[in-house]
């Protein structure tokens, strides 16, 4: 029994990476919300750790400081509207983190268009 469990824990240790979805070069290209999941929610044991959350966090931001460039302050044109005052970076990216993984159904999407589904779910202006 003891012999088993010896093996259990070592087949678990060997296949966990592939379980937790370690980060690959490929989702470096952010094709899919898959990808970027992966990234953002990438391990500090993971040799593309900090690049990977580097990139989660600059795909994220980037996303949403070109759509504030794109409306120019013309409240009109927004379909997202943050609160005042607005939550933080590494809050938003949290709350978008399991707002993807609670709907698989966005996935195989571009990352860019979950990204404002999430957006505009959580904060829609009131036009």
């Amino acid at each position: 029994m003891q012999r088993q469990l010896m093996w259990l824990f070592l087949i678990a240790t060997v296949l966990m990476p592939a379980l937790v979805g370690a980060v690959t070069e490929a989702d470096f290209e952010a094709k899919t919300t898959q990808n970027l999941l992966n990234l953002c929610t990438a391990l500090p044991d993971d040799p593309y750790y900090r690049e990977a959350i580097h990139f989660c966090e600059g795909y994220l931001v980037g996303a949403y400081q070109y759509y504030l460039s794109e409306i120019g302050g013309d409240t009109r044109e927004a379909f997202v509207c943050l609160p005042t005052p607005p939550p933080s970076r590494n809050e938003v990216v949290r709350m978008f983190i399991a707002w993807a993984q609670a709907r698989p159904e966005y996935l195989n999407e571009r990352p860019v268009e979950t990204e404002f589904r999430f957006l505009t779910e959580q904060w829609p202006c009131q036009h």
